[in-house]
């Protein structure tokens, strides 16, 4: 046979570099940073997957940095936050959403154990900001202004900070030494704090204005709504908000043994557990069917353990005094139908549903409107509320609102993101002259990675872990906290769960599946050598996280 025919070049080259099968391609892997769905769902845009992949390598200081970047109140936020993240985590359409809340908790609990301090603020900019308000969206906006090099004074009309956190939520949900000590951080910033300090006229607020470069609106929602069939003049009946107030003050007030709590949302909830731990016989009175009801499901379930009563899908009537014998209140079933936007409602009747409930005492807990008695007509109003733009401007220029004032949203962590998008956007305005953007706001050029984009061949199926509480029993008892929180390998299993969806975690898994040695890693990074990847996307299909996407190329 003649040996004409040349030998192939890998003969003579000792490598396959000199097949460039890149021409062969229609689309290109691409390395991303996407958004996770618990990201996007977070009321403070939290970066959740990158800081449960530092629990995950038992870095917590690192993951309490990252926490921090966005909400000063992870231990806080890891007791009450109505956790929409959960709702949204892709993990829930593989076994169960992953256990976000207590393991945020976990962390801020860490942080305050180890006692862990925010860096010091830069030096103060000449500009000075006034925020009125120090619950949750006050104390927020000041910890992210202070950390951006402004002088913040805080105006608190009552005598300590926390708003509804302090006299709204009882100590059984958030133990007042994590408060404190969540509240003293961002105050050792070099927050200027003044207590006892309520901006109570329009001449009041004009004088606010006058002295500083701009200010921040967060005086919350005191005002009761009140109930048409109730006379409020007499001695049985007490509003929720004054209740809790002086229940979390350590002085609930006698009410007689059988108390009526009206009100299906968390403070009505409060209230009602409040009540109970001071020995009374208490039922809730809620509009809503028990599905319906605002307020936390675990709220409820817990309310019920506790001994607590529930007429839900019933509203009163009408309340008769009959002197000794305590009160006769008037019921009758309701179908609840909510409206479109939260608040609205109608009801309708049951025909012949009507019962009798026995008490002592009343307690309506139906919500609050602020007081904008000394904001107005100087800002608009939107109904009982301030209204505000997308980043939290009132109609007055360098005026913002958020929290309560300006939102039905009437949660603490969506109060904690409207102070920080006031202050990035306050940040933003004051630094107008210096041609600089916002390092601060949220923008995400990704789409949210959905399930389909996660390898789950790498995650065996594992169940949540589970959350752990006092029994009833030492719960009324001891008026503890019920919710426990995670134990070290607890919170690390959990961690373990997480998909860190969007978030590359180089597990080298594009550079060992691709056929074509295309992909190298490069520091803590990845370079796919378009000479000679031929795009079969296999890289992206073996990609645990959804960190990789297909980019069609046009040549």
């Amino acid at each position: 046979m003649n040996a004409t025919i040349p030998p192939p070049s890998i003969w003579t080259t000792g490598n396959t570099e000199v097949f460039k099968t890149g021409s062969w391609r229609a689309a290109l892997p691409r390395h991303i940073q996407a958004p996770s769905p618990c990201h996007a769902a977070c009321p403070v845009n939290g970066d959740i997957a990158q800081w449960i992949g530092r629990a995950r390598e038992r870095d917590f200081r690192g993951a309490w940095e990252i926490l921090t970047r966005h909400n000063p109140f992870p231990a806080i936020a890891g007791r009450i936050c109505h956790h929409p993240c959960e709702a949204a985590c892709n993990r829930a359409g593989f076994d169960q959403s992953l256990a976000i809340c207590r393991l945020e908790r976990h962390v801020g609990d860490v942080a305050l154990e180890q006692g862990w301090a925010f860096a010091p603020g830069p030096a103060a900019r000449k500009e000075r900001i006034a925020v009125v308000g120090g619950g949750p969206s006050g104390l927020a906006a000041a910890y992210h202004l202070r950390r951006r090099g402004y002088a913040v004074t805080l105006f608190e009309s009552r005598p300590e900070l926390g708003g509804l956190m302090r006299y709204g939520i009882p100590s059984y949900r958030l133990a007042r030494s994590v408060l404190d000590g969540e509240i003293a951080r961002i105050v050792a910033l070099g927050i200027d704090v003044r207590c006892g300090t309520p901006i109570e006229t329009q001449e009041d607020f004009a004088r606010l204005r006058a002295g500083f470069d701009a200010v921040y609106v967060a005086i919350g929602a005191r005002r009761q709504k009140r109930l048409a069939q109730l006379d409020y003049s007499r001695p049985w009946v007490l509003d929720g908000a004054d209740y809790l107030a002086r229940a979390n003050a350590g002085a609930p007030p006698g009410l007689g043994q059988r108390v009526v709590v009206i009100g299906g949302g968390s403070s009505a909830v409060d209230v009602a557990r409040s009540a109970r731990r001071a020995g009374h016989d208490v039922t809730i009175l809620a509009l809503e069917s028990a599905a319906q009801m605002p307020a936390q499901r675990e709220e409820v379930a817990e309310a019920l353990e506790e001994g607590i009563a529930l007429a839900d899908g019933a509203m009163l009537t009408a309340a008769i005094d009959s002197g000794s014998g305590g009160l006769l209140l008037k019921c009758v079933r309701v179908r609840f139908e909510p409206g479109a936007a939260r608040g609205q409602f109608t009801l309708v009747r049951i025909a012949g549903s009507e019962f009798a409930l026995a008490a002592d005492a009343i307690v309506p807990s139906i919500g609050q409107d602020p007081d904008l008695a000394p904001l107005l007509p100087a800002l608009e109003a939107d109904g009982t509320l301030l209204r505000t733009g997308p980043r939290q401007a009132t109609s007055l220029e360098r005026v913002y609102a958020g929290g309560d004032v300006a939102s039905m949203a009437r949660f603490v962590t969506e109060a904690i993101g409207m102070g920080k998008r006031a202050a990035h956007a306050i940040d933003q305005a004051l630094r107008a002259d210096e041609q600089t953007t916002d390092a601060g706001a949220d923008g995400d050029p990704e789409p949210v990675v959905p399930l389909a984009a996660i390898n789950t061949f790498y995650y065996p199926a594992q169940a949540r872990a589970a959350g752990q509480k006092l029994d009833p029993a030492r719960r009324l008892a001891s008026g503890a906290e019920v919710q426990l929180g995670f134990e070290l390998e607890q919170a690390l299993a959990e961690s373990a769960r997480c998909f860190s969806c969007g978030t590359c975690i180089q597990c080298d898994n594009c550079v060992h599946y691709c056929p074509d040695l295309a992909v190298q890693r490069e520091g803590d990074g990845y370079l796919v050598l378009t000479d000679y990847c031929k795009g079969c996307g296999l890289c992206v299909k073996e990609c645990p996280t959804g960190s990789m996407k297909m980019v069609e190329e046009t040549r």
